[in-house]
């Protein structure tokens, strides 16, 4: 890029993920440069998966306790969502669903067809989602889910129908993007009748 060069970074944690201040000289449309600064978390990228029934109208999603939530809203922190994971640095982000869908939501999957890409907040987080749907049924359910305690997972696991996830959208139960936007795929797509 030919508007951006004099890139300093440095570092201000490296606790749960990498939190960096980055230091830049871009050239705006006008011409002129300035000396910008803004910090990135870098956590990695992640995997999402949509998992629904279209047999009985049904997706499995999960509900759990978000600090971050919490924080700005001061409610109960709860967050229901799509089962989702961080990509480890060996595993592809299809491997990485297929483990978390075990380890989430107890279910034994063994394809899923990645649909979209995406940055969940591009102005601050570099982590990139790659976002999955399968289809599931009742005999690949392996064990109850609920996540890993070496992972400090506490997860609900939730089967709800189809009308009443895009329900909980309208009404602001739903408010995690991935989710959202899963779901929305699976409405304008009629993955589920």
């Amino acid at each position: 890029m030919q508007n951006l060069k004099n890139i300093t970074k440095t570092t201000l944690s490296k606790e749960w993920a990498t939190l960096d201040r980055i230091d830049y000289d871009y050239q705006f449309k006008n011409g002129e440069w300035k000396r910008l600064s803004r910090e990135t978390y870098n956590r990695g990228n992640g995997a999402a998966i949509l998992l629904y029934n279209a047999e009985k109208g049904t997706v499995i999603l999960t509900k759990q306790f978000r600090m971050p939530s919490y924080e700005n809203n001061k409610n109960d922190g709860m967050s229901i969502e799509v089962c989702a994971g961080a990509i480890d640095n060996t595993d592809s982000p299809f491997e990485t669903i297929i483990r978390e869908t075990e380890e989430e939501v107890g279910y034994k999957i063994d394809s899923a067809k990645q649909v979209l890409t995406a940055y969940m907040s591009p102005g601050a987080l570099t982590e990139k989602m790659y976002l999955f749907t399968a289809q599931y049924t009742d005999d690949m359910k392996i064990n109850a889910g609920g996540g890993l305690d070496a992972e400090d997972e506490d997860i609900e696991v939730l089967e709800i129908s189809f009308t009443e996830a895009i329900e909980m959208i309208k009404e602001g139960r739903i408010i995690d993007a991935k989710t959202v936007m899963l779901l929305q795929y699976a409405q304008i797509n009629k993955l589920i009748n």
